[in-house]
């Protein structure tokens, strides 16, 4: 079988961006992703696709990020800004930001703009941040995507993770500073991580970090998708996954046109995500992405702007890899 992943890491490799700040298509504000690729190495990752064949071996750092994110907000044109998603095509806190700090950069720049920001990821090495998030904490919101707690599942269909209960430790971390957390289980993967069971697992660990915010939703399937799915389903001995995908759950014959997207039948889904939405109603939590972070009032022209550059923690520690995991 083909596989998505093997034991060698990616090539970092820094280039230029000549803008970094831009709508984010499909959704109400905007986005910046101070990375391209991703070294999670997601199975099911929607942001694989034709124009980043790359995407898992390839890891573009964007060395002028905060430079360039700077002169846009300083050329802004209106009063205003919405919330900035942080990041939107891969993970802002991928290990790559170990050695480039990327996007505690960027972080500076939109603190400094008064810019509200949302930041989804599932890395620890955020922690390593949190006392930057935690001035701003009335500003900003943080999404762990988390899609099991089984960690024979969680090395097969996203190796290059951190276990959910390393993730969970952070989180605890953040609700502790009073910064406002959820956590989005997407996509459900089924046959896979659709059951009580898994659903359950993810939810009673929000419940004890403090998580305020839980939503999700299904695997929407596409040709690439498709490829690497079916090879999961293999390595996790699922019995006539590959048929039951094609003839109940999704309902497609193949070959499937490329750049197409499938979602699961509605029986399907509007069951697993209304049992999602009882469950996280039941244990106290909103099954809802808050909308408590509007449009702000963007600062005028900042002088005098200093970016972190090292990679140390408070204590002025070398950070490392091996620091979070």
């Amino acid at each position: 079988m083909e596989i998505w992943y093997d034991k060698k890491g990616p090539d970092l490799v820094t280039k230029n961006s000549k803008s970094i700040i831009h709508p984010f298509i499909g959704h109400k504000g905007l986005t910046i992703n101070p990375y391209q690729g991703c070294q999670h190495r997601c199975g099911y990752c929607y942001a694989t696709y034709e124009w980043s064949p790359e995407f898992y071996d390839k890891i573009y750092a964007k060395s002028n990020a905060a430079e360039v994110l700077e002169n846009q907000l300083k050329s802004w044109k209106s009063e205003t800004i919405e919330p900035v998603m942080v990041s939107s095509a891969t993970d802002p806190y991928q290990p790559a930001e170990i050695r480039y700090g990327l996007t505690r950069k960027c972080i500076e720049v939109l603190q400094e703009y008064n810019v509200p920001y949302y930041v989804f990821t599932k890395s620890t090495i955020i922690s390593r941040d949190l006392f930057l998030h935690e001035r701003y904490k009335d500003n900003c919101f943080f999404v762990w995507s988390i899609t099991t707690c089984n960690e024979k599942i969680r090395r097969i269909i996203e190796p290059g993770t951190p276990p959910a209960y390393h993730m969970f430790s952070v989180i605890r971390k953040f609700t502790d500073a009073g910064i406002k957390c959820g956590v989005n289980i997407d996509p459900i993967l089924p046959l896979i991580t659709d059951s009580q069971e898994e659903i359950e697992a993810i939810l009673d660990n929000c419940n004890r970090c403090g998580v305020g915010y839980v939503f999700g939703a299904l695997l929407r399937l596409r040709s690439d998708i498709w490829k690497r799915m079916q090879i999961i389903l293999k390595l996790l001995d699922v019995n006539d996954g590959i048929e039951i995908y094609k003839k109940r759950i999704y309902q497609f014959t193949e070959p499937l046109k490329p750049s197409y997207n499938i979602a699961a039948s509605e029986s399907y889904s509007s069951k697993v995500l209304q049992n999602l939405e009882n469950k996280v109603s039941e244990k106290g939590m909103f099954f809802d992405f808050p909308d408590f972070i509007g449009g702000r009032r963007i600062k005028a022209n900042k002088k005098n702007h200093h970016h972190n550059t090292n990679n140390k923690n408070d204590n002025g520690q070398q950070i490392t890899l091996m620091t979070y995991m």
